[in-house]
């Protein structure tokens, strides 16, 4: 009778000749083991505890299925970990800043036209036809207390185009026909009527239309100069003037702006008197557009402000002069007395401050026909005078 234990095992030893021998140890598993040093122990194991013994989640169970929430990505790839805050480029910053520059060089600006004071110019009657280039009439104008109206000893007309930018003084004496007054000294014309009277008697007088006018007030001139930090006067000689306040050396110096002024409006320390005072006028009016025109005042933020308000202060202009033309005038006059430009006075027969009857039509009709290339040395003089 076969054992009862080969028949638990899977049959007898015949029957286990398949090399499985090992797997059907007919040891009783209650006899100790036999340490043959080959033989493979079996290491004990304990039983895991059920899910339903810990309250877990069940191994055993298949995996749930939870439905994403609407809008919630359906991915299952893991999130990379978050990262601290990114520092931020100085080139950003950077960036930032050049914006909010130039953002303030525009914005000052136009602020700054909106208090400028606004003049009807234009005159009635007939006047030149509209001509090649762009021409302002420039007025010093001066309103101090005690003086019965307003007056001028400054008048000079810039003219803009093709070809060299030209800038000529009229002297204040100049004796021309005013309408409606005769022949007379030409600042009467701004006594008797104001900047409309003004433009129509120069018009008259040289044929050249007047585009634009733009009138400097002599208080506000003196805060002009003051706001971009002073300029540089070159007298060649030394200059005593009490009734234009001003006592100054020979040779160029810094001045401030009283002394700029009266600089520019002393005739008695003149030898041409008017005549040289005029060529003073030209020197200070072009110091100051170098002046505000400089890299000083472009990187400056208070200079830059002081600038731009100063001048919106000190001027008036004709109604239909916009901020553009009011910049391309500042350009202008920096470049009148350099390579690029042109200085001169009306030419003039005589010290009486007589126009020559020659040279002047001449010279006008080359800035009306905007051929200022054209212009000569024998046409276009410091003083006017022929030389």
């Amino acid at each position: 009778m076969a054992d009862g234990r080969g028949d638990r095992r899977g049959g007898s030893g015949a029957d286990r000749e398949d090399g499985y021998d090992w797997l059907y140890s007919e040891d009783d598993p209650s006899d100790p083991p036999q340490d043959d040093g080959e033989a493979t122990r079996v290491m004990s194991t304990q039983p895991r505890p059920s899910a339903r013994d810990t309250g877990g989640p069940d191994p055993d169970a298949p995996p749930t299925r939870i439905a994403p929430t609407p809008g919630q990505p359906t991915s299952t790839s893991p999130k990379p970990p978050r990262t601290k805050g990114k520092r931020r480029s100085p080139w950003r910053w950077l960036v930032v800043a050049l914006v909010a520059w130039i953002v303030y060089l525009i914005a000052v600006p136009v602020w700054a036209w909106l208090s400028v004071s606004k003049v009807d110019a234009e005159p009635d009657g007939t006047r030149p036809e509209d001509q090649p280039g762009t021409t302002y009439l420039v007025v010093g104008s001066d309103a101090r207390p005690g003086l019965s109206g307003r007056r001028t000893d400054t008048i000079m007309m810039l003219h803009i185009g093709n070809g060299p930018d030209l800038l000529m003084s009229i002297p204040r004496d100049s004796l021309v026909p005013v309408p409606g007054q005769g022949t007379t000294k030409i600042n009467a014309a701004f006594a008797f009527g104001g900047p409309k009277l003004l433009v129509k008697t120069v018009e008259d007088a040289t044929g050249i239309r007047v585009d634009h006018y733009i009138e400097i007030g002599f208080t506000g001139f003196v805060g002009l100069v003051d706001a971009v930090g002073g300029i540089t006067i070159c007298p060649k000689t030394a200059m005593n003037d009490p009734l234009a306040e001003l006592n100054i050396p020979a040779g160029c110096q810094e001045a401030n702006g009283e002394t700029a002024l009266g600089y520019a409006r002393s005739r008695k320390t003149q030898q041409l008197g008017d005549i040289g005072r005029a060529q003073h006028q030209r020197e200070v009016v072009t110091a100051i557009g170098n002046e505000v025109v400089s890299w000083k005042t472009i990187l400056n933020p208070v200079r830059y402000w002081r600038v731009m308000f100063g001048g919106a202060e000190s001027v008036r202009v004709g109604e239909g002069t916009g901020p553009i033309d009011a910049a391309r005038f500042a350009y202008a006059m920096t470049r009148v007395n350099g390579t690029d430009g042109l200085t001169c006075g009306v030419p003039i027969a005589d010290l009486a401050v007589n126009w020559d009857s020659e040279r002047a039509p001449a010279l006008f009709e080359l800035i009306a026909e905007d051929r200022t290339d054209e212009v000569g040395k024998e046409l276009c003089t410091p003083t006017g005078v022929r030389q």
